[in-house]
């Protein structure tokens, strides 16, 4: 997959801020393709989509055009394999989606935010990465409030979770999302930094 010019990803993980952060980007006037909602809709609007799944899951999976999600969380939570099956089959379309919307974009630069940036292999996509960074208590706090889930579900989530550490050389930009370091200075900056 080639990287598409000024395209940045807005990252972290859960809890960290990834939201707040696209909600500001959009505020100071710029695109953001939110992977995760583009992820669903795909998976009710593509036929590639949505024949691989019913191919493998049967037609259960989806009721009147619409995922089942409930029986595929079931699915992929009990088996790898199956996870992985989807994943090949949805990320390949996400791609191509993010390339085919930034094409349309006019004010550069434009942002994905995502939370599989290495999995989803947008990594390869974008020139800079922005990696929302946050304490794990404060985080499990914020997905626990959100979510209305348990302490070990978040702690089970966040250990899934890749660290962003290096990523072939693209520029990694830190934002530190904390609930006490002021937020709006340091994406300006960054913002500033990807325009340079």
């Amino acid at each position: 997959m080639k990287q598409i010019p000024r395209l940045i990803a807005i990252t972290g993980g859960i809890g960290a801020g990834k939201s707040v952060v696209a909600a500001i980007v959009r505020a100071a006037g710029y695109a953001v393709y939110d992977c995760d909602q583009r992820a669903k809709e795909l998976m009710t609007t593509s036929p590639a989509i949505k024949n691989a799944l019913i191919s493998k899951f049967g037609q259960d999976i989806y009721i009147n055009d619409t995922i089942n999600k409930a029986l595929l969380s079931n699915i992929i939570f009990n088996d790898k394999e199956a996870l992985q099956y989807v994943n090949n089959t949805v990320h390949p379309v996400v791609r191509g989606d993010i390339m085919k919307w930034a094409a349309q974009q006019e004010v550069l630069p434009v942002f994905v935010e995502t939370a599989l940036l290495q999995e989803g292999g947008i990594d390869s996509m974008v020139e800079q990465v922005w990696n929302i960074t946050a304490p794990v208590e404060t985080r499990i706090e914020r997905v626990i409030k959100r979510n209305a889930t348990t302490r070990d579900k978040v702690i089970e989530r966040i250990k899934t979770q890749k660290e962003i550490l290096d990523i072939n050389g693209t520029v990694i930009i830190e934002i530190i999302n904390d609930g006490t370091t002021p937020i709006l200075p340091q994406v300006m900056k960054a913002i500033q930094s990807a325009k340079a």
